[in-house]
């Protein structure tokens, strides 16, 4: 654990933050919404489970073991991003994600919430599974992790954010998050504040909606940028409002799953 916990900094200290969706803050944003809106319960089981550490501890954990060295996580980096082509219905976006023969970020969170809900597993099994299940479920509403393939979820098509050059990737991963300038525990307080109403329309469908969403969303961000453009105060002030209710939705949405596995 002590050897995880030196990772985990170093990985803090010094990766650029196009390596992590949603970014370190949009990550634990999620995690500490989804750790607010559990029951009583599921929170004991959790807590047992992670050592008593909270949720945003761990939500960015997934990103953090790409910079493992012994090859035991390589096969999971695809696990972070499914890709489709543009402009599918509803019905051809699900039949494309369900035919799929790559592991992907919709394939896998149903095997990770498996393992947790079975006896036979490992409580260590049980523990990265949770990891992950954290860690994905924000993935999934990033919208560059359903993106395309031929510019790799956005991470292609370069563009400038305050002057600074970056992609279309990174502003949604860490970008728009961080020029709020809140801390995740503030932006965390901020967006759970929203009406129980708002919360459980927020957490209403299955993953096949929540992921046909965020697909939805990457086809108008991909409309609406091309290679070389220059984003400043007016797409911040566009898709502010959008990136908010994407974190609203991935943190109700991880409770509600955490809620059913535990």
């Amino acid at each position: 654990m002590r050897k995880i916990l030196v990772l985990l900094l170093f990985v803090v200290l010094v990766l650029p933050d196009k390596l992590s969706a949603w970014g370190t803050t949009g990550h634990r944003v999620i995690a500490q919404i989804a750790e607010k809106n559990i029951k009583s319960g599921t929170k004991k089981k959790i807590n047992k489970l992670l050592d008593g550490y909270p949720m945003a501890y761990w939500a960015n954990w997934g990103d953090f073991i790409k910079s493992d060295t012994t090859g035991r996580w390589d096969h999971t980096h695809i696990w972070h991003f499914v890709n489709a082509p543009g402009g599918l219905s509803k019905e051809g976006y699900i039949n494309h994600l369900k035919n799929t023969p790559q592991q992907n970020l919709y394939a896998e969170i149903p095997k990770l919430e498996a393992i947790i809900k079975d006896k036979q597993s490992t409580e260590d099994d049980k523990r990265y599974a949770l990891y992950f299940i954290i860690h994905l479920i924000g993935d999934a509403h990033q919208p560059m992790h359903a993106g395309r393939e031929e510019d790799r979820g956005g991470n292609s098509i370069s563009v400038t954010w305050f002057k600074s050059p970056t992609n279309i990737h990174a502003v949604w991963d860490s970008r728009i998050v961080d020029n709020e300038k809140y801390s995740y525990t503030e932006y965390a307080d901020i967006l759970n504040s929203i009406r129980k109403e708002k919360k459980r329309q927020f957490q209403f469908g299955t993953l096949d909606d929540w992921m046909y969403d965020t697909y939805t969303l990457a086809n108008d961000i991909y409309a609406n940028v091309k290679n070389g453009d220059e984003l400043s105060y007016g797409y911040s002030y566009k898709y502010k409002d959008v990136m908010e209710v994407q974190l609203q939705k991935a943190g109700l949405r991880l409770a509600k799953v955490l809620d059913e596995i535990f």
